[in-house]
């Protein structure tokens, strides 16, 4: 009895280093930036496998060929002009209803991350939004705050995100389809966003009274300067790409909803019907493969905009990262449901707070989502929970060095929008947690009725 005993405390305590490795590779990982977080889970995996014999488990080979064809459409989106002519409308839009821009801008960049499927996008509005506020006089911190966890609430929301993507595809065993993913987190996360929108009304003092603001003021620091959006060469051509994009966007919600739609094929097996991965996979590539022939648009600067950089970093992240929390996962299944199956079954909403806590070290919702899954599916977790869960892995704003958090806060130039004294007291905390907080209720709430 004392040796088997001693046995499950040896395999508990390897199972703690190995995780003290992951950890650290995640840790370091974030801090190299980029690729970094991707690359250093390559070298956790090495750890595993040649360390401690883990067995590795198989790359997620499918979930990052479908974000591979969907960053190749986005890009070419953005090199035909389609993303600036969008920053465009959203400038319009901004500078026509100035007073309720804390209110719309968070629509803004939710709409724009809903339709192109990663947040980066929210680079191009946020700088139109200080700049609306702030002439406006209305504090910049309210609307960039709010607007920044939009963003991030969209990536859980939209069809073709790479979190997305990856929650279909490891729920696909369950008859799990993409309309009923969408039927709960659109409507919680977009009011999540709007429950951020409306505690973000009253954050602060009024610009006119922010000491910061009437120090920049006092000591000249501001210029008549202002930020002007890019030109859209051909709007016609712009037009064409982002229409491109949204039908083949449309397109794969119907093929996710509607299994009659999808094609099948005869086989030696019999017959089978085409997979959701490569109705994703084909119908981007030729959504791209349109815009570039429609449009005339060069190949090689849509492999040089800013969305397919973000979207490969994506790639890469996944590749390693989850790839290194599979193994450990696998590797120590038996181990981590003994440890935690009892009391996730009584409170299943704290693997929620794992998984925003594991959003937090690993700055991906696609990365999470492909770490983590796989235990909430393991430990019996019911496919709707975890949906309504899905919003959880939106905690990367916690800790605010994430690039779109960074860049929200050199954009405010009134100094409102800030990391306060004691670091997690930033601009970026309370709306995201509201919002995330929201989102996760409400998904609790409509599954009962779904």
């Amino acid at each position: 009895m004392q040796t088997k005993q001693l046995n499950i405390n040896i395999k508990k305590l390897k199972m703690l280093i190995q995780l003290l490795f992951v950890l650290i590779a995640i840790v370091i990982g974030a801090r190299l930036g980029g690729i970094g977080l991707g690359v250093l889970g390559g070298a956790g995996l090495a750890v595993l496998t040649f360390g401690f014999g883990l067995a590795p488990t198989a790359p997620p080979i499918d979930v990052m060929l479908m974000i591979v064809a969907v960053i190749s459409a986005a890009g070419c989106m953005q090199a035909a002009g389609g993303l600036d002519l969008m920053v465009k409308w959203a400038e319009k839009l901004l500078r026509k209803n100035p007073q309720q821009i804390t209110i719309l801008s968070p629509l803004v960049t939710y709409l724009f991350t809903f339709i192109a499927g990663t947040g980066h996008v929210a680079y191009s509005v946020l700088p139109v939004i200080a700049e609306v506020a702030t002439e406006t006089k209305i504090r910049p911190e309210r609307p960039l705050g709010i607007a920044v966890i939009a963003s991030q609430q969209a990536i859980t929301a939209s069809p073709i995100s790479a979190a997305t993507v990856a929650l279909l595809s490891m729920l696909s065993g369950y008859n799990i389809s993409l309309m009923d993913i969408l039927m709960i987190s659109v409507p919680c996360t977009l009011l999540g966003v709007i429950a951020g929108a409306l505690y973000s009304l009253k954050v602060g003092k009024e610009l006119v009274d922010d000491p910061e603001y009437k120090r920049r003021l006092e000591e000249g620091e501001f210029n008549n300067q202002h930020y002007t959006t890019k030109d859209v060469q051909s709007q016609t051509k712009a037009a064409l790409a982002v229409a491109i994009f949204l039908a083949a966007t449309i397109g794969i919600v119907l093929f996710g909803s509607i299994e009659s739609l999808r094609p099948t094929f005869e086989t030696a097996n019999g017959p089978v019907t085409m997979e959701m991965s490569h109705i994703i996979e084909v119908l981007m590539l030729t959504a791209a493969t349109l815009i570039l022939l429609v449009t005339k648009t060069d190949g090689i600067k849509a492999a040089q905009g800013s969305v397919f950089s973000a979207g490969m970093q994506a790639v890469v992240a996944i590749f390693g990262i989850a790839w290194m929390g599979d193994t450990f996962i696998n590797g120590n299944m038996t181990e981590l449901k003994g440890s935690i199956e009892q009391i996730v079954t009584e409170m299943p909403w704290l693997f929620g707070l794992a998984l925003f806590v594991m959003s937090i070290l690993l700055f991906s919702q696609a990365a999470t989502i492909r770490a983590m899954l796989p235990l909430g599916i393991s430990l019996g977790i019911s496919p709707y929970l975890l949906i309504a869960l899905f919003p959880a892995v939106n905690g990367y704003f916690f800790i605010p060095n994430y690039p779109t958090v960074v860049a929200a806060i050199n954009f405010d130039r009134t100094g409102t929008t800030r990391i306060g004294k004691y670091i997690l007291n930033h601009s970026f905390m309370m709306p995201g947690i509201i919002a995330t907080g929201v989102s996760v209720i409400l998904g609790f709430l409509l599954i009962q009725f779904l």
